[in-house]
């Protein structure tokens, strides 16, 4: 059989132990892991983030975990690596606020001419 198709024999082999085990000569059509989110979880996970970027990867497994998914904090960064979305952690100084430019200007206006009795 192997001469007349012109492959080794081993190959022949091989096709033959697959066939009598699975009934067909077809490769499997699952490979390598499965996905734990499905894509509507990654879809709304993706969403939330872009809405809110300095969301934490803590409060968005949280998020995740009351719909009924859990899902660790690694495998929550290689979804969000894979829609290009990097860096999940909160800034630590925060930008000002208005109400914080506010109340530097009523103190720099009220101590404007201490500069020259001091």
């Amino acid at each position: 059989m192997s001469k007349g198709l012109k492959v080794p024999g081993s190959s022949v082999q091989t096709i033959k132990r697959k066939y009598k085990h699975h009934g067909t000569t077809q490769s499997s059509y699952c490979l390598g892991w499965r996905h734990i989110l499905s894509p509507r979880d990654e879809r709304t996970l993706v969403r939330k983030v872009q809405i809110n970027l300095r969301r934490t990867e803590k409060d968005l497994v949280k998020m995740l975990e009351e719909t009924g998914t859990k899902v660790s904090i690694s495998i929550l960064k290689q979804v969000l690596y894979q829609h290009k979305l990097k860096g999940r952690s909160a800034r630590k100084n925060p930008l000002l606020q208005n109400r914080h430019k506010n109340a530097r200007l009523q103190v720099a206006t009220a101590h404007r001419d201490k500069y020259l009795t001091f």
